[in-house]
């Protein structure tokens, strides 16, 4: 039995830090769901209904930015919204990365510096399930034909 505690306890933290790290990806449609969901709650929704109204503004908000990213015909305009959902991931990439720091080790430069590993750690992955999600280009598009 004395075993299977210090296993657990490092399934634990690793479940969360895998938690964290997928809400610090999504953290525009989870900052929205949550603030919405909040707000539903003390205006008298009730905690099903602040539930309620959070999963669906996270889940339109996801889904409005997939919708752009699907009938925006520019690439700087796609590029752009992909930046407004990567920059909140940056920040909440930043935060999370420099909490545990803090935890683990003494030493502000060296907090800062992970702190900072890992907002470029969860910016890129944020970047590429993004721009993985957007629909591709039909080959040829925009090209002139004679």
């Amino acid at each position: 039995m004395i075993i299977f505690g210090p296993l657990l306890v490092i399934v634990g933290i690793c479940f969360f830090c895998w938690l964290l790290f997928n809400l610090a990806v999504f953290a525009l449609p989870f900052f929205t769901g949550l603030t919405s969901g909040i707000w539903a709650f003390h205006t008298g929704a009730g905690v099903l209904g602040g539930i309620a109204v959070g999963l669906v503004t996270g889940g339109a908000t996801f889904g409005l930015g997939q919708l752009a990213l699907a009938f925006v015909p520019w690439t700087w305009l796609r590029l752009l919204i992909i930046l407004i959902y990567v920059a909140p991931a940056t920040v909440a990439g930043y935060s999370a990365t420099h909490g545990i720091a803090q935890m683990a080790m003494p030493s502000s430069t060296w907090q800062a510096i992970f702190a900072v590993i890992g907002a470029i750690a969860v910016s890129v992955t944020a970047f590429l399930r993004f721009t993985g999600m957007a629909a591709p280009r039909p080959a040829g598009q925009g090209l002139a034909r004679g």
